[in-house]
């Protein structure tokens, strides 16, 4: 595995972290998982369930009270024998368990540090918590989304998490090959509010550079058309024919050849500005048959295209299927699961089989042995409550 020789630790809760470890997982890392004693983290409280099976493969696991100070030696111990350290306390809670940036980095000053945040490590909000849905609401994604006068709308998965951790993961990598030739560790942290603007993209550029303001077109491209979802007798499907050759080939398989010469749909601008009207012409004919029907029609003409489908229809999809994006894997309480696997494909060196996830402690012996704990000496620590 590419990243078989990398030590993670992995301190973090929720989402947006976790997310971020299972990346180096996936490649390899070996990781092992750190929580503290007792359900102090909502998204964890089930570790049977299908989000945290999912979350927290190719991990191992180990219980470990910081607030004791034996526990926060056990963790340093770990510390200067790991090359990544991942966390996403708030900034006040890991100065006060001892677990900052800077203790950590006396400790191996060649660990790679790796933090999320809501809003940032410093600056007026540096203190807030901050749940993806609060983010995507101050990143401005939720005004941007959904149908127009419909209020704000949240997207259906935890877009601006996945983006933090996927965005940290990528950081950590960066710095993990500078180390190569400094020898040296660094701080890498993004935030949730950072990672969602920059996810923004072209939205956030259309009021930085042009001084617009976007809001919501629901199904719709925001600035081309027609490009978005249609009514047909049975569901709906996605069509992407804005302009040049795919849109005088959509006005053929429409079999409406008017909608070529009316003025008010001669050029791109004038299709997005009229799409209301475009839309309703377009709908009256897409409803009078099947999507089935309608992707193969649009496809033997080259015109992108898609049904809309329900997620158990995902998984059925003979492409889906060839892909295998689900993978199964055998859970200690569980038995067999199909968690997702990683979506990235390299022909030398692929992610490994996934490894089911661990239940909180479940590799304690193992990893405190390694650190050359005895018997008798695991025992006192699980009496005294720090593992």
């Amino acid at each position: 595995m590419v990243l078989e020789d990398i030590n993670v630790l992995d301190l973090t809760i929720a989402r947006a972290g976790p997310t971020a470890v299972r990346q180096l997982g996936d490649w390899g890392a070996s990781v092992i998982r750190i929580s503290m004693p007792g359900p102090d983290d909502d998204f964890a409280s089930n570790t049977t369930n299908s989000d945290y099976l999912n979350l927290h493969r190719n991990k191992r696991a180990l219980i470990l009270d910081l607030k004791q100070q034996e526990g926060r030696d056990i963790l340093y111990a770990l510390v200067e024998r790991a090359d990544v350290l991942i966390e996403n306390f708030r900034p006040p809670v890991k100065k006060r368990l001892g677990i900052d940036y800077e203790t950590i980095a006396r400790r191996n000053p060649q660990l790679v540090y790796g933090s999320i945040s809501g809003f940032g490590q410093d600056g007026p909000y540096a203190e807030k918590g901050a749940v993806d849905q609060i983010v995507q609401g101050m990143s401005g994604l939720m005004s941007i989304t959904g149908l127009p006068g419909q209020g704000p709308l949240r997207v259906g998965i935890a877009i601006a998490d996945l983006a933090a951790g996927h965005q940290l993961a990528i950081g950590i990598l960066v710095a993990l090959h500078e180390r190569q030739t400094s020898g040296k560790g660094q701080w890498v942290h993004v935030s949730l509010l950072e990672s969602m603007i920059s996810f923004l993209d072209f939205q956030a550029t259309r009021w930085t550079i042009d001084g617009e303001v976007p809001w919501q077109v629901g199904n719709d491209h925001p600035t081309y058309f027609p490009m978005g979802a249609f009514k047909t007798s049975d569901g709906y499907i996605n069509i992407s024919a804005p302009g040049g050759r795919t849109w005088k080939h959509l006005c053929q398989v429409l079999e409406d050849l008017s909608l070529l010469d009316d003025p008010d749909y001669l050029t791109t601008e004038l299709r997005s500005r009229n799409r209301a009207s475009l839309l309703e012409r377009i709908e009256a004919i897409t409803v009078t048959r099947p999507t089935r029907e309608w992707w193969h029609r649009l496809d033997a003409a080259d015109i992108p295209c898609g049904p809309v489908y329900a997620i158990d229809e995902v998984f059925a999809d003979p492409q889906v299927q060839h892909l295998g994006m689900a993978v199964t894997v055998d859970h200690s309480v569980r038995g067999p699961v199909a968690i997702l696997r990683q979506s990235v494909n390299m022909t030398r060196t692929p992610p490994q089989v996934p490894t089911a996830a661990p239940m909180p402690g479940q590799d304690r012996d193992a990893i405190l042995t390694e650190l050359g704990f005895s018997p008798t000496d695991i025992d006192e620590l699980v009496e005294r409550g720090v593992v």
